[in-house]
């Protein structure tokens, strides 16, 4: 009688190899693709570093989690065993250190490559959405779009041919180019 357990705690704790579970998971064919595009570890680099401690393609499929999920960096679930701390530290090093653009430029090219295009675009499209804004959020982040009458926020695009994203940009205060129109009420006349 007790609490003995016949595992141990490196048993119970996490998988040797995690199963794939979301459709966000990457695919053996994707992740042959992407691994030889990540950034060199820190311990492989001349300036040395720490050797990471959790697998790179666990981290990958944490960030895809929450891009494809749309959820906060603290809702990335424990299955993915890494806490998410350490899984919004890569991205935000990647990110800072251009890596993810860099990993998105030379994916697309491959891809344009793959069917039989040149490898850089040579025509962009460029497009505009205004996009309401909730009550949640802040008049200072929000503008008003006059042509189609939406208080909020609007974000640029700037596609292929294909329609494959090149360039995404919101900037962080819209200018409002037209004025709201004056509501009348004949009760205040």
């Amino acid at each position: 009688m007790g609490s003995e357990s016949p595992f141990s705690i490196n048993e119970i704790r996490a998988p040797a190899v995690r199963e794939r579970r979301y459709p966000s998971d990457t695919t053996d064919a994707e992740w042959a693709v992407l691994e030889p595009l990540l950034p060199v570890p820190a311990c492989e680099l001349p300036t040395g570093g720490r050797p990471e401690k959790r697998p790179r393609r666990k981290v990958v499929d944490a960030i895809r989690y929450v891009n494809d999920n749309g959820c906060k960096w603290r809702a990335v679930p424990v299955d993915f065993g890494i806490p998410w701390r350490t899984v919004y530290g890569f991205f935000q090093r990647w990110r800072a250190s251009g890596d993810l653009a860099r990993i998105h430029a030379e994916l697309h090219q491959m891809v344009r490559v793959h069917d039989g295009l040149n490898a850089r675009a040579v025509a962009v499209i460029l497009d505009s959405q205004s996009v309401k804004g909730a009550e949640t959020v802040g008049q200072d982040t929000r503008g008003f779009d006059g042509g189609k009458m939406i208080n909020g926020r609007k974000r640029h695009l700037a596609v292929d041919m294909r329609g494959m994203a090149l360039a995404v940009m919101a900037p962080p205060r819209p200018h409002t180019t037209v004025s709201p129109p004056a509501t009348s009420c004949s009760a205040c006349d």
